[in-house]
């Protein structure tokens, strides 16, 4: 039994943690794969088109991230079951990174940077937890996980998903007829809405301005966007536009449509934006290892698998 890792910046590290678990493992890192046939579990984030299909003997792919659409956008994807990763380092990296950007911006610390690079001491209105709901697009393992820390802060939630939810004190809304009713509801946007057909693009100017602008106060000056899902999902213009034009308070943005995100673009100056690396849930490479080598041992074993990903629905 031989184990491919994937090409990628931390590929080396990866396999580092897996030797480290099981020496004895057969263990191959891309473009080195030896003899194809010997290749029965893949560990993968990006790989290149055509690869998988080449390892006639393959028989589990196991993502690095929750997302899979670097995968399924493979034409030469074999049929062959996809484990997403899922793992409490990864859960409770995004749920610190959500909960972080509400607190930075309903608590108004752009403006307060602001203020302290003119050394101007100035008090700014804030508003109390219960008075700002927070949206969350996504409720996944990662969405519900942010909701339930942010409700012990005290905000008023919702949440939109493909199907209905039922989570306990947040609001639920399903499917495109219920899209606008839930933006109109939202001050503050937490985008984590895996990247699939049906959702690339989604965060445009039309869903921009069906933010509520009942947030328009002293107190929140306007709707405010977090997006820690895929840089897909996004138009970057459009969030440009819509921080030039005042139509979003402010934002912050972990992923983009081109990463990393160039140098010329204008989004690095807008002073009310967030920038980072996509790294709001950057596991470490331990984790990972542990939970690869975990679903190779039940696959091994005949055991369930966690996490199978639904090829229909690209998640």
């Amino acid at each position: 039994m031989a184990f491919l890792i994937a090409a990628g910046a931390r590929a080396d590290l990866f396999a580092a943690e897996v030797r480290a678990r099981d020496g004895g493992l057969d263990l191959r890192i891309a473009p080195a794969l030896g003899r194809l046939g010997d290749v029965d579990y893949a560990l993968v984030w990006n790989p290149p088109h055509g690869l998988l299909r080449t390892l006639p003997n393959l028989k589990l792919i196991i993502s690095v991230g929750a997302g899979v659409d670097g995968i399924l956008s493979d034409p030469e994807l074999p049929d062959l079951p996809i484990v997403r990763y899922v793992d409490a380092d990864l859960t409770s990296r995004m749920v610190q990174y959500v909960v972080l950007n509400v607190l930075f911006h309903h608590r108004r610390m752009s403006e307060f940077r602001e203020l302290q690079a003119q050394r101007r001491w100035e008090y700014l209105p804030e508003a109390a937890a219960d008075q700002v709901r927070v949206g969350i697009m996504g409720l996944g393992v990662l969405g519900v996980a942010a909701a339930r820390v942010l409700g012990v802060l005290g905000y008023r939630l919702s949440g939109w998903s493909r199907e209905r939810k039922s989570i306990d004190g947040v609001a639920s809304f399903a499917g495109a007829g219920e899209l606008d009713a839930f933006l109109a509801a939202t001050d503050i946007l937490a985008v984590l809405l895996p990247l699939t057909a049906e959702t690339r693009g989604i965060i445009n100017r039309r869903l921009l301005s069906a933010l509520s602008r009942q947030s328009r106060s002293a107190e929140l000056p306007g709707p405010v966007l977090i997006n820690a899902g895929r840089g897909g999902l996004q138009v970057d213009a459009d969030i440009l536009a819509a921080l030039t034009s005042g139509a979003l308070y402010a934002a912050s943005l972990d992923v983009f449509e081109t990463e990393p995100l160039p140098q010329a673009s204008p989004l690095w100056s807008q002073p009310r934006l967030v920038i980072t690396p996509h790294n709001a849930a950057e596991s470490a490479p331990a984790a990972i290892a542990r939970y690869a080598l975990e679903q190779v041992e039940r696959h091994r074993r005949g055991l369930p698998l966690p996490n199978l990903v639904d090829r229909r629905r690209g998640y």
